[in-house]
Protein backbone atom coordinates (compact mmCIF):
# COMPACT_ATOMS: atom_id res chain seq x y z
CA UNK A 1 0.00 0.00 0.00
CA UNK A 2 1.07 3.37 -1.09
CA UNK A 3 0.48 7.04 0.87
CA UNK A 4 -1.23 9.61 -1.11
CA UNK A 5 -1.71 13.24 -1.04
CA UNK A 6 -4.42 15.80 -1.23
CA UNK A 7 -4.41 17.89 -4.18
CA UNK A 8 -6.26 20.45 -2.61
CA UNK A 9 -4.08 21.45 0.53
CA UNK A 10 -0.78 18.80 -0.27
CA UNK A 11 -1.73 16.59 3.15
CA UNK A 12 -0.82 13.47 3.63
CA UNK A 13 -4.03 11.17 2.99
CA UNK A 14 -4.01 7.26 3.00
CA UNK A 15 -6.11 4.63 1.28
CA UNK A 16 -9.60 4.57 3.20
CA UNK A 17 -10.07 8.54 3.94
CA UNK A 18 -13.11 9.65 2.14
CA UNK A 19 -12.67 13.45 3.01
CA UNK A 20 -9.31 15.34 4.07
CA UNK A 21 -9.32 16.27 7.70
CA UNK A 22 -7.18 19.51 6.79
CA UNK A 23 -9.37 20.72 4.10
CA UNK A 24 -12.33 19.10 4.23
CA UNK A 25 -12.27 18.11 0.49
CA UNK A 26 -14.05 14.38 -0.25
CA UNK A 27 -11.49 11.96 -1.35
CA UNK A 28 -12.37 9.01 -4.00
CA UNK A 29 -9.54 6.64 -5.28
CA UNK A 30 -9.26 6.49 -9.02
CA UNK A 31 -8.34 2.99 -9.27
CA UNK A 32 -6.86 3.23 -12.58
CA UNK A 33 -4.40 5.68 -12.17
CA UNK A 34 -3.80 5.04 -8.50
CA UNK A 35 -4.41 7.72 -6.82
CA UNK A 36 -6.56 9.07 -4.04
CA UNK A 37 -8.15 12.43 -5.57
CA UNK A 38 -9.75 15.45 -4.15
CA UNK A 39 -12.76 15.83 -5.93
CA UNK A 40 -15.44 18.78 -5.76
CA UNK A 41 -19.19 18.52 -6.35
CA UNK A 42 -20.50 19.51 -10.16
CA UNK A 43 -23.92 20.93 -10.65
CA UNK A 44 -25.14 17.33 -11.87
CA UNK A 45 -26.43 15.34 -8.54
CA UNK A 46 -24.51 12.21 -8.13
CA UNK A 47 -21.10 13.85 -10.59
CA UNK A 48 -17.82 15.29 -8.93
CA UNK A 49 -14.86 16.21 -11.01
CA UNK A 50 -11.68 15.07 -9.95
CA UNK A 51 -8.63 17.74 -8.91
CA UNK A 52 -6.26 15.54 -10.24
CA UNK A 53 -7.36 15.57 -13.91
CA UNK A 54 -10.28 17.63 -14.01
CA UNK A 55 -12.70 14.36 -15.20
CA UNK A 56 -16.19 13.83 -13.82
CA UNK A 57 -16.81 10.86 -12.14
CA UNK A 58 -19.73 9.00 -9.80
CA UNK A 59 -18.86 7.75 -6.20
CA UNK A 60 -19.32 3.86 -6.12
CA UNK A 61 -23.10 2.85 -5.03
CA UNK A 62 -21.76 1.49 -1.82
CA UNK A 63 -20.36 4.87 -0.73
CA UNK A 64 -23.75 5.92 0.35
CA UNK A 65 -23.13 3.64 3.46
CA UNK A 66 -19.89 4.33 4.07
CA UNK A 67 -18.60 1.14 2.40
CA UNK A 68 -16.48 1.97 -0.35
CA UNK A 69 -14.47 5.21 -1.94
CA UNK A 70 -13.75 4.37 -5.32
CA UNK A 71 -14.55 6.40 -8.32
CA UNK A 72 -16.24 5.13 -11.69
CA UNK A 73 -16.22 7.49 -14.97
CA UNK A 74 -19.12 9.34 -15.59
CA UNK A 75 -20.56 7.59 -18.23
CA UNK A 76 -19.43 3.62 -17.07
CA UNK A 77 -22.26 1.46 -17.31
CA UNK A 78 -23.67 0.32 -13.30
CA UNK A 79 -23.16 1.95 -10.46
CA UNK A 80 -20.54 -0.23 -8.72
CA UNK A 81 -16.72 0.05 -8.69
CA UNK A 82 -14.35 -1.93 -9.87
CA UNK A 83 -13.98 -3.56 -6.12
CA UNK A 84 -17.78 -4.06 -5.33
CA UNK A 85 -18.40 -4.90 -9.06
CA UNK A 86 -17.14 -8.07 -7.75
CA UNK A 87 -19.97 -8.75 -4.49
CA UNK A 88 -22.46 -11.34 -5.02
CA UNK A 89 -24.33 -11.48 -1.76
CA UNK A 90 -24.32 -8.71 1.33
CA UNK A 91 -26.05 -9.43 4.68
CA UNK A 92 -29.04 -7.22 5.73
CA UNK A 93 -27.70 -3.95 5.98
CA UNK A 94 -30.49 -2.66 7.19
CA UNK A 95 -29.22 -4.45 10.72
CA UNK A 96 -26.71 -1.44 12.28
CA UNK A 97 -24.65 -5.01 13.45
CA UNK A 98 -24.61 -6.32 9.69
CA UNK A 99 -23.94 -3.46 8.47
CA UNK A 100 -20.37 -2.56 11.01
CA UNK A 101 -19.60 -5.93 10.22
CA UNK A 102 -19.93 -5.74 6.37
CA UNK A 103 -18.05 -2.14 6.82
CA UNK A 104 -15.59 -3.88 7.96
CA UNK A 105 -15.00 -6.58 5.20
CA UNK A 106 -15.32 -4.06 2.61
CA UNK A 107 -12.06 -2.46 3.79
CA UNK A 108 -10.32 -5.54 3.66
CA UNK A 109 -11.69 -6.48 0.36
CA UNK A 110 -10.85 -3.03 -0.70
CA UNK A 111 -7.31 -3.39 -0.35
CA UNK A 112 -7.33 -7.09 -1.51
CA UNK A 113 -8.55 -5.53 -5.05
CA UNK A 114 -5.58 -2.58 -4.56
CA UNK A 115 -3.15 -5.64 -4.34
CA UNK A 116 -4.58 -7.88 -7.33
CA UNK A 117 -5.04 -4.46 -9.56
CA UNK A 118 -0.80 -3.35 -9.07
CA UNK A 119 0.07 -6.84 -10.06
CA UNK A 120 -2.18 -6.52 -13.12
CA UNK A 121 -4.03 -10.28 -12.16
CA UNK A 122 -7.01 -10.76 -14.52
CA UNK A 123 -9.80 -9.63 -12.46
CA UNK A 124 -12.77 -11.24 -14.09
CA UNK A 125 -16.64 -11.39 -12.22
CA UNK A 126 -19.26 -14.05 -13.18
CA UNK A 127 -20.54 -11.27 -15.92
CA UNK A 128 -17.23 -11.26 -17.45
CA UNK A 129 -16.17 -15.33 -17.37
CA UNK A 130 -17.70 -18.34 -16.17
CA UNK A 131 -16.32 -19.07 -12.47
CA UNK A 132 -15.35 -15.09 -12.52
CA UNK A 133 -13.98 -13.75 -8.58
CA UNK A 134 -17.20 -13.13 -6.75
CA UNK A 135 -17.93 -12.60 -2.68
CA UNK A 136 -20.74 -13.61 -0.87
CA UNK A 137 -20.66 -12.34 2.72
CA UNK A 138 -22.82 -14.38 4.97
CA UNK A 139 -24.43 -14.26 8.42
CA UNK A 140 -25.15 -16.87 10.42
CA UNK A 141 -29.16 -17.48 11.36
CA UNK A 142 -29.47 -17.51 15.29
CA UNK A 143 -33.05 -17.80 15.14
CA UNK A 144 -32.23 -21.03 13.03
CA UNK A 145 -29.81 -22.86 15.14
CA UNK A 146 -29.86 -26.04 13.36
CA UNK A 147 -27.95 -24.28 10.41
CA UNK A 148 -24.42 -24.87 9.78
CA UNK A 149 -22.54 -21.90 11.32
CA UNK A 150 -21.30 -20.02 7.72
CA UNK A 151 -18.00 -21.00 7.20
CA UNK A 152 -15.23 -19.07 5.13
CA UNK A 153 -13.84 -20.71 2.03
CA UNK A 154 -13.96 -21.13 -2.06
CA UNK A 155 -15.43 -22.46 -4.71
CA UNK A 156 -15.13 -21.80 -8.31
CA UNK A 157 -14.59 -18.39 -8.17
CA UNK A 158 -17.14 -18.18 -5.08
CA UNK A 159 -15.40 -16.88 -2.04
CA UNK A 160 -17.51 -17.12 1.13
CA UNK A 161 -16.53 -14.89 4.21
CA UNK A 162 -18.35 -15.23 7.06
CA UNK A 163 -19.66 -12.09 8.46
CA UNK A 164 -18.80 -13.33 12.36
CA UNK A 165 -14.84 -12.76 11.23
CA UNK A 166 -15.60 -9.13 11.62
CA UNK A 167 -15.94 -9.84 15.21
CA UNK A 168 -13.13 -9.09 16.66
CA UNK A 169 -13.93 -11.36 19.87
CA UNK A 170 -15.22 -13.86 18.02
CA UNK A 171 -12.05 -14.11 15.32
CA UNK A 172 -9.50 -14.07 17.93
CA UNK A 173 -11.85 -17.09 19.80
CA UNK A 174 -11.24 -18.90 16.79
CA UNK A 175 -7.70 -18.33 16.52
CA UNK A 176 -7.59 -19.41 19.50
CA UNK A 177 -9.30 -22.69 19.13
CA UNK A 178 -7.65 -23.51 15.83
CA UNK A 179 -3.87 -22.78 17.47
CA UNK A 180 -3.35 -20.35 14.42
CA UNK A 181 -0.38 -17.30 15.48
CA UNK A 182 -2.43 -15.00 13.19
CA UNK A 183 -5.88 -14.51 11.86
CA UNK A 184 -7.45 -11.52 10.16
CA UNK A 185 -9.93 -10.55 7.38
CA UNK A 186 -7.68 -9.36 5.27
CA UNK A 187 -5.50 -12.42 5.59
CA UNK A 188 -8.65 -14.73 5.08
CA UNK A 189 -9.03 -12.52 1.85
CA UNK A 190 -5.67 -13.24 0.64
CA UNK A 191 -5.61 -16.88 1.47
CA UNK A 192 -9.16 -17.71 0.02
CA UNK A 193 -8.08 -16.10 -3.59
CA UNK A 194 -5.16 -17.65 -3.56
CA UNK A 195 -7.63 -20.85 -4.31
CA UNK A 196 -8.74 -18.26 -6.99
CA UNK A 197 -5.86 -18.03 -8.71
CA UNK A 198 -4.78 -21.61 -8.22
CA UNK A 199 -8.19 -22.07 -10.82
CA UNK A 200 -7.40 -19.40 -12.92
CA UNK A 201 -3.15 -19.10 -13.34
CA UNK A 202 -2.41 -22.69 -12.46
CA UNK A 203 -5.09 -25.00 -13.90
CA UNK A 204 -6.75 -22.58 -16.63
CA UNK A 205 -3.33 -21.34 -18.01
CA UNK A 206 -1.43 -24.35 -18.29
CA UNK A 207 0.97 -24.01 -15.14
CA UNK A 208 0.01 -27.97 -13.27
CA UNK A 209 3.27 -29.61 -13.68
CA UNK A 210 5.46 -26.79 -12.74
CA UNK A 211 3.09 -26.25 -9.58
CA UNK A 212 3.41 -29.87 -8.82
CA UNK A 213 6.87 -30.00 -8.56
CA UNK A 214 7.12 -27.25 -6.04
CA UNK A 215 3.93 -28.05 -4.35
CA UNK A 216 3.15 -31.38 -4.62
CA UNK A 217 0.47 -33.04 -6.34
CA UNK A 218 -2.92 -31.40 -5.95
CA UNK A 219 -5.19 -34.68 -6.87
CA UNK A 220 -4.55 -35.92 -3.50
CA UNK A 221 -7.97 -36.79 -1.62
CA UNK A 222 -8.44 -33.25 -0.47
CA UNK A 223 -11.50 -33.60 2.55
CA UNK A 224 -9.22 -36.77 3.69
CA UNK A 225 -6.30 -34.94 3.94
CA UNK A 226 -8.20 -32.18 6.14
CA UNK A 227 -9.50 -34.66 8.14
CA UNK A 228 -6.09 -35.77 8.90
CA UNK A 229 -4.64 -32.35 9.53
CA UNK A 230 -7.36 -31.87 12.29
CA UNK A 231 -7.01 -35.23 13.64
CA UNK A 232 -3.42 -35.39 13.57
CA UNK A 233 -1.83 -31.79 13.10
CA UNK A 234 0.92 -30.61 11.00
CA UNK A 235 3.79 -33.27 10.63
CA UNK A 236 6.63 -32.79 13.27
CA UNK A 237 9.19 -31.28 10.87
CA UNK A 238 6.70 -28.84 9.20
CA UNK A 239 8.43 -25.58 9.80
CA UNK A 240 11.07 -27.10 7.38
CA UNK A 241 8.97 -26.85 4.36
CA UNK A 242 5.52 -25.16 4.34
CA UNK A 243 4.59 -21.46 5.94
CA UNK A 244 2.43 -22.28 8.27
CA UNK A 245 0.91 -25.28 9.57
CA UNK A 246 -2.26 -25.30 8.14
CA UNK A 247 -0.29 -24.98 4.44
CA UNK A 248 1.06 -28.61 5.17
CA UNK A 249 -2.48 -29.80 5.01
CA UNK A 250 -2.80 -30.19 1.47
CA UNK A 251 -1.18 -28.84 -1.90
CA UNK A 252 -4.06 -26.28 -2.54
CA UNK A 253 -3.43 -24.94 0.69
CA UNK A 254 -0.17 -24.85 0.59
CA UNK A 255 -0.35 -22.41 -2.54
CA UNK A 256 -3.02 -20.26 -0.86
CA UNK A 257 -1.36 -19.81 2.01
CA UNK A 258 2.10 -19.10 0.35
CA UNK A 259 -0.11 -16.78 -1.80
CA UNK A 260 -1.24 -15.04 0.92
CA UNK A 261 1.81 -14.36 2.66
CA UNK A 262 3.10 -13.14 -1.12
CA UNK A 263 0.67 -10.55 -0.93
CA UNK A 264 2.01 -9.88 2.48
CA UNK A 265 5.01 -9.10 1.52
CA UNK A 266 4.71 -6.94 -1.43
CA UNK A 267 1.98 -4.64 0.29
CA UNK A 268 3.99 -3.87 3.30
CA UNK A 269 6.90 -3.48 1.36
CA UNK A 270 5.36 -1.05 -0.59
CA UNK A 271 4.25 1.35 2.19
CA UNK A 272 7.88 0.63 4.13
CA UNK A 273 8.98 2.52 0.94
CA UNK A 274 6.59 4.99 0.81
CA UNK A 275 7.57 6.36 4.44
CA UNK A 276 11.16 5.34 3.52
CA UNK A 277 11.66 3.05 5.87
CA UNK A 278 15.46 2.03 6.49
CA UNK A 279 16.71 -0.84 9.02
CA UNK A 280 19.98 -0.82 10.53
CA UNK A 281 20.58 -1.84 13.82
CA UNK A 282 23.26 -0.11 15.47
CA UNK A 283 24.68 -3.21 17.28
CA UNK A 284 24.47 -5.49 13.87
CA UNK A 285 27.52 -5.59 12.18
CA UNK A 286 26.74 -8.65 10.03
CA UNK A 287 24.40 -6.18 7.80
CA UNK A 288 22.17 -9.39 7.62
CA UNK A 289 19.52 -7.26 9.01
CA UNK A 290 19.76 -4.31 6.98
CA UNK A 291 16.98 -3.39 5.18
CA UNK A 292 16.24 -0.14 2.58
CA UNK A 293 13.65 -0.57 0.39
CA UNK A 294 14.16 1.25 -2.63
CA UNK A 295 12.08 -0.19 -5.49
CA UNK A 296 8.71 -0.74 -6.19
CA UNK A 297 7.75 -4.65 -5.33
CA UNK A 298 4.83 -4.63 -6.89
CA UNK A 299 6.54 -4.61 -10.20
CA UNK A 300 8.91 -7.62 -11.57
CA UNK A 301 11.41 -8.74 -8.81
CA UNK A 302 13.60 -11.49 -7.58
CA UNK A 303 11.85 -13.29 -4.76
CA UNK A 304 15.62 -12.85 -3.25
CA UNK A 305 15.46 -9.36 -3.75
CA UNK A 306 12.01 -9.27 -1.84
CA UNK A 307 13.15 -11.57 0.61
CA UNK A 308 16.10 -9.75 1.65
CA UNK A 309 14.05 -6.39 3.00
CA UNK A 310 11.36 -8.27 4.47
CA UNK A 311 13.14 -10.32 6.60
CA UNK A 312 15.00 -7.24 8.36
CA UNK A 313 11.46 -5.38 8.42
CA UNK A 314 9.82 -8.65 10.19
CA UNK A 315 12.56 -8.50 12.64
CA UNK A 316 12.01 -4.93 13.36
CA UNK A 317 8.34 -4.74 13.40
CA UNK A 318 7.84 -7.90 15.77
CA UNK A 319 10.74 -6.44 17.86
CA UNK A 320 8.32 -3.05 18.26
CA UNK A 321 5.23 -4.94 18.67
CA UNK A 322 6.92 -6.86 21.52
CA UNK A 323 7.51 -3.07 23.26
CA UNK A 324 4.41 -2.64 23.21
CA UNK A 325 3.13 -5.73 25.05
CA UNK A 326 1.68 -6.82 21.63
CA UNK A 327 1.93 -10.63 19.75
CA UNK A 328 4.24 -10.73 17.08
CA UNK A 329 3.38 -8.61 13.86
CA UNK A 330 4.50 -11.21 11.88
CA UNK A 331 4.96 -14.69 13.81
CA UNK A 332 6.13 -16.71 10.59
CA UNK A 333 9.57 -18.18 8.92
CA UNK A 334 10.59 -18.06 5.52
CA UNK A 335 13.06 -20.78 4.70
CA UNK A 336 14.81 -21.77 1.77
CA UNK A 337 11.62 -24.47 1.01
CA UNK A 338 9.33 -21.33 1.91
CA UNK A 339 10.86 -18.80 -0.21
CA UNK A 340 11.28 -21.24 -3.28
CA UNK A 341 7.77 -21.44 -3.07
CA UNK A 342 7.19 -17.99 -3.06
CA UNK A 343 9.32 -17.07 -5.67
CA UNK A 344 7.18 -19.83 -8.12
CA UNK A 345 4.06 -17.32 -7.05
CA UNK A 346 6.00 -14.04 -7.84
CA UNK A 347 6.81 -15.90 -11.26
CA UNK A 348 3.17 -16.94 -11.32
CA UNK A 349 1.78 -13.30 -11.26
CA UNK A 350 4.11 -12.24 -13.19
CA UNK A 351 4.31 -14.32 -16.22
CA UNK A 352 7.06 -15.93 -15.86
CA UNK A 353 6.50 -19.29 -14.57
CA UNK A 354 7.27 -21.99 -16.63
CA UNK A 355 4.04 -23.84 -18.98
CA UNK A 356 3.38 -27.24 -19.29
CA UNK A 357 4.65 -29.04 -22.65
CA UNK A 358 2.01 -30.07 -24.95
CA UNK A 359 0.69 -33.58 -25.03
CA UNK A 360 2.34 -35.74 -27.53
CA UNK A 361 0.55 -36.00 -30.63
CA UNK A 362 -0.14 -39.67 -31.91
CA UNK A 363 0.84 -40.28 -35.26
CA UNK A 364 -1.45 -41.08 -38.00
CA UNK A 365 -2.06 -44.74 -38.29
CA UNK A 366 -0.14 -46.04 -41.31
CA UNK A 367 -1.67 -49.17 -43.09
CA UNK A 368 -0.05 -52.58 -42.72
CA UNK A 369 2.33 -53.71 -44.90
CA UNK A 370 1.33 -55.61 -47.29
Amino acid sequence: MRLFQCEACGQLIHFENRVCGQCGHPLGYLPDVNDLSAVEAEPEEGIVRSLRDGQRYRFCANAALDGCNWLLPEEQEGDYCRACRHNHTVPDLADPVNLEKWMRIERAKHRLIYSLLQLGLPLENREDRVGGLCFDFLADRPDAPELPRVMTGHEEGLITIALAEADDVERERRRTDLGEPYRTLLGHFRHEVGHYYWNRLVRDEHHLEACRAVFGDERADYGAALQAHYDNGPPPDWQANFVSSYAAAHPWEDFAETFKHYIHIVDTLEMARAFGMKVRPSLDRSGLLEALVEFNPYQPASIEQLVEDWAPLTVALNSLNRCLGMADAYPFVLTPSVVTKLGFINDLVHGLAAVDAPAPVAAPSQPAPA
